[in-house]
């Protein structure tokens, strides 16, 4: 008998983050410069997912049952508070700007930051892509 629970993702995955090069980064000693987030499967994502189908159905009621996308401002917003909520750990690397931050909120900082756009991609790719939870994964 094959089990099948060997197949399910484990909740978390580090995401080892390329530089604009696309090279991986690597701090000064070799370690690999990694965001840890949780993926699908995980309670913290599916918490993410039910508040951005509440943002979606709230909009479409009012604009009376229109689809109408968020401006831009409040979408970069909102991407930030998802990414963060679902950010376990920043390994090998730190953010200056957000200094003696509580990691939640060093989490969002970055993420919004307007020049985090490279990582912040990298990231969202990332959690899309179930293949990088495979239980090994996890431990990488």
């Amino acid at each position: 008998m094959f089990d099948i629970t060997t197949q399910f993702p484990a909740d978390t995955a580090a995401i080892h983050l390329k530089g604009l090069d696309g090279e991986y980064l690597y701090d000064k000693d070799g370690n690999p410069v990694r965001i840890v987030v949780y993926g699908p499967g995980s309670k913290q994502f599916s918490v993410i997912e039910e508040r951005q189908t509440s943002r979606a159905l709230k909009r479409m009621q009012e604009n009376d049952g229109k689809l109408s996308p968020a401006p831009a401002e409040q979408r970069a917003k909102e991407a930030a508070e998802d990414l963060a909520a679902i950010t376990v750990s920043f390994e090998n690397f730190d953010f200056p700007p957000a200094k003696g931050m509580p990691d939640i909120e060093k989490f969002e900082a970055f993420y919004a930051h307007p020049k985090s756009v490279h990582f912040r991609d990298q990231v969202t790719k990332a959690v899309k892509t179930e293949g990088n939870f495979k239980a090994a994964s996890a431990k990488d």
